[in-house]
């Protein structure tokens, strides 16, 4: 029996799909399911509205009541922005005028301007866990070596952005900052779209502070956006920073094994799963990206390569072992935090002096 389940093993292991044939095997689900497409994005976006309406007094004395109302339109936030997301790569509704607008005013609204998030999201696919080109779209990676070389200035700045508090203000800094107020001074021609979404997203924010007063502002506007903001900056650094993922420099880089080794799958209980609209299978969606988020699971059951992807989960000592990663370890090949670099005894020391 124990040789009949070594030859199967073995049997399997030959037998398993890679690279390109792996790619290849979940073209079938690179389709989308037009009237799908069309259903998931009304009613998420109907839903959103009727939670939206719910934080307003007029509609919903009870306080307690528009603050659920607040906290569910933040996780619908998430989930259309997912959605939004699937249409940005061409997945879905393509060719569609009515869902291009839709989008697009979506983009202006959640503080996405098409120009920069677009254009350095597509790089981040590219360059998923390259070394030396990952962190334009996504969160800078250094080398132990780079990092003890580094300026005392460039380390601060490194540390400053992998930082949970950055992703717990990610509203502010990733999004207002970042998406907005960065992109437009590097290039105001170019990005003149940013100068436009935070003029209407400071608008939208005077307007309501001044027509229904502070509380409709802060749960129709302020915590919806700042939760799911959150939510979505962690959700991306823990899909590329989490034990076990593999960075490899440039000419060593392929795209099939970044998508399978440097993308976490991770699980998630049916309701959080319903939010984040699948995009905890992390890696089957950079093996692909043209699969439609609502058949990542069907893909990831038909084809059992799938299943052997490197899981984290929203469970807080998951959460903390992905937070503690700080650079690349190229001796020991994996991510380290302080502890493996020693920095924790050098930092008591000069605290004991």
């Amino acid at each position: 029996m124990l040789n009949l389940r070594l030859f199967l093993n073995l049997y399997y292991f030959c037998i398993m799909l890679t690279g390109k044939d792996l790619i290849m095997a979940t073209k079938p689900f690179a389709k989308e399911i037009r009237w799908k497409s069309w259903y998931v994005t009304l009613t998420t976006l109907i839903l959103l509205i009727v939670c939206l309406m719910g934080t307003f007094k007029i509609y919903m004395p009870s306080i307690y009541a528009r603050v659920m109302f607040s906290v569910f339109s933040a996780l619908l936030l998430s989930r259309f922005f997912i959605i939004f997301h699937d249409y940005q790569h061409h997945t879905i509704l393509r060719n569609s005028v009515i869902a291009s607008v839709i989008f697009t005013l979506f983009g202006f609204y959640m503080i996405t301007p098409q120009s920069i998030w677009k254009r350095s999201h597509d790089h981040h696919h590219n360059n998923n866990a390259k070394l030396y080109s990952a962190s334009i779209g996504s969160y800078p990676i250094m080398t132990k070596q780079k990092y003890m070389d580094a300026s005392d200035k460039e380390r601060t700045m490194y540390l400053a952005i992998r930082n949970p508090i950055n992703m717990f203000f990610a509203y502010f800094t990733t999004f207002i900052f970042g998406m907005c107020v960065a992109s437009f001074i590097s290039s105001p021609r170019r990005h003149w779209d940013s100068l436009l979404t935070l003029i209407l997203h400071v608008s939208t924010a005077v307007f309501l502070f001044a027509v229904f007063g502070w509380d409709t502002w802060f749960l129709t506007f302020f915590l919806p956006f700042f939760l799911s903001h959150m939510l979505g900056a962690y959700l991306f650094y823990a899909q590329h920073n989490f034990p076990g993922v593999v960075f490899r420099k440039n000419q060593d880089w392929n795209y099939t094994d970044a998508a399978m080794m440097s993308s976490s799958y991770m699980k998630m209980n049916p309701i959080m799963q319903w939010f984040t609209a699948n995009i905890g299978l992390h890696h089957i969606h950079h093996l692909n990206s043209k699969i439609p988020f609502y058949r990542l699971p069907e893909a990831m059951a038909t084809i059992p390569e799938l299943r052997q992807a490197k899981v984290t989960t929203l469970k807080p000592s998951d959460i903390r072992a992905c937070l503690k990663l700080k650079v690349w370890d190229a001796d020991l090949n994996k991510m380290v935090g302080f502890v493996e670099m020693g920095y924790d005894r050098k930092l008591k020391t000069m605290m004991a002096r």
